[in-house]
């Protein structure tokens, strides 16, 4: 069997309906889009078309599109971004202790500009408290960003709710939707952000693309100054092409229904690993609000970088870091109170739209194996 691939939420390939749709602009239309004149004409519109799709996806206007290089700079100009705004009211911030470095990182570089960060826990699923969101509001919170779905375990936050608490105080709130879009529902007008971070190459776009949301009349100060580009949000001149391949795979991720098989999938995974290791295997993560493509789970009393060097043509990952030849427990798990002899056995297998139940059974049955030894 070819090598197989279980690391979707690190990386998903482009889908060839998104590398036929960009094509055109790898060949020609290659003017700037703000020149004005007719070589700009047809990149010009094909952004602006990029920017509809990006937006009905989340059934936001096309003006609140602010394209960026990915889920990243996304994060960061959300963060950093509302931080620096003329009309910023305080200089406290709260996210939780489970977010992605992209949001972990540009708190701590904001504390060196005064900014007070509270990270709020997670219970034994990964899971927000929003009470604890409320209990942690002061008169000089600015923002809350607490991310849509974890990258790791998959548990989905009740972003719902937490966004009514920010809205109830007259707080901005982002959510990093970076692993959620494509997969769930991300419609704003349901989850009732201020903010919301895309990462392209998480839904079958290229990398070196994604977009913010930026709700209608929210000032942002730009992280890249220059011309005007963006309705002045992000200076540089747009890439048609990336953005025509955020584009397009933004109309096919309108259609959820893929994922019901990916779910399907996932679910008899997990369950034909219970089946067979049973008190050998340990679910991270939510049973059920967790994202339909995502398996975390710890063998327990293994450590998962040796699982996966027995699985070498298996792509997957295990979320812990090895530093001077000592493997540490993930910070997600860490953060989830994860015991070490658990979750040092954790391995997160991420399915996608193209994984074949053939390639389940050939892992599962790999996998009993090397457990059981």
């Amino acid at each position: 069997m070819p090598p197989i691939y279980l690391d979707y939420n690190a990386s998903t390939p482009i889908d060839p309906t998104v590398a036929a749709a960009m094509q055109p602009f790898l060949k020609g239309a290659f003017g700037n889009p703000s020149s004005g004149h007719w070589a700009s004409t047809p990149a010009k519109a094909a952004l602006e078309r990029a920017r509809g799709q990006v937006a009905a996806l989340i059934d936001a206007a096309p003006d609140e599109i602010v394209f960026t290089s990915g889920g990243s700079e996304a994060n960061n100009l959300a963060i950093k971004g509302t931080f620096f705004a003329p009309n910023r009211h305080g200089a406290h911030i709260i996210t939780s202790a489970i977010e992605h470095p992209a949001v972990l990182a540009p708190c701590r570089f904001l504390e060196r500009f005064g900014a007070s960060i509270t990270y709020v826990p997670v219970d034994r699923t990964g899971c927000v408290d929003p009470d604890d969101v409320r209990r942690a509001i002061t008169p000089q919170t600015t923002l809350v960003s607490i991310m849509h779905a974890n990258n790791e375990v998959g548990t989905i936050q009740p972003i719902q709710e937490i966004s009514e608490i920010a809205r109830e105080h007259g707080i901005r709130f982002h959510t990093d939707a970076a692993q959620s879009v494509g997969k769930i529902s991300t419609k704003v007008s349901e989850l009732g952000v201020d903010l919301l971070s895309i990462a392209g190459h998480k839904l079958y776009a290229p990398k070196g693309v994604g977009a913010l949301y930026v709700r209608g009349g929210l000032e942002l100060e730009p992280l890249i100054h220059g011309a005007g580009h963006e309705l002045g949000r992000r200076a540089g001149t747009e890439s048609a092409l990336l953005a025509v391949g955020l584009g397009a795979a933004s109309a096919l991720a309108e259609d959820l229904a893929p994922m019901k098989h990916v779910q399907a999938l996932r679910d008899g995974f997990w369950q034909v690993l219970r089946d067979r290791l049973g008190d050998q295997v340990v679910l991270n993560g939510h049973a059920t609000h967790c994202l339909p493509n995502t398996l975390n789970v710890s063998f327990v009393g293994k450590i998962g970088a040796d699982i996966l060097g027995q699985l070498s043509d298996v792509a997957a990952s295990t979320g812990s870091a090895c530093h001077s030849g000592r493997i540490e427990l993930s910070p997600v798990l860490a953060a989830m109170g994860v015991p070490e002899r658990i979750g040092m056995g954790a391995i997160r297998f991420s399915l996608g739209r193209v994984t074949t139940s053939d390639e389940i059974d050939d892992v599962v049955a790999r996998l009993a194996g090397i457990v059981s030894a």
